[in-house]
């Protein structure tokens, strides 16, 4: 079974347990390479309210397809770029 972000829950390898789904890493790295000032200035481009911004930053909603494909189409990243920006290592687990 695969979570939101496609990390393989069922695997025993290591390094798997320190992955954890961020999606303010992401979000972050969107404001900073569209030069924007804020999350309200990203619901902006992306074209979503400013409270599904503010849902994915606090973990109440997962970042879907379809916002997904909306980050892809205004930045320069790959959909595996924006996928692997959603996990960050947890290097205090180690």
């Amino acid at each position: 079974m695969t979570n939101q972000v496609g990390i393989d829950m069922n695997s025993d390898s290591e390094n798997d347990e320190l992955l954890q789904y961020n999606p303010n890493r992401l979000l972050d790295t969107l404001i900073e390479n569209l030069r924007l000032k804020n999350d309200a200035a990203l619901s902006r481009v992306l074209e979503v309210a400013p409270p599904v911004i503010s849902k994915i930053r606090h973990n109440t909603l997962p970042i879907g397809a379809t916002i997904l494909l909306r980050m892809h189409e205004v930045s320069d990243f790959s959909i595996r770029e924006l996928r692997a920006l959603m996990v960050r290592m947890d290097l205090n687990h180690a």
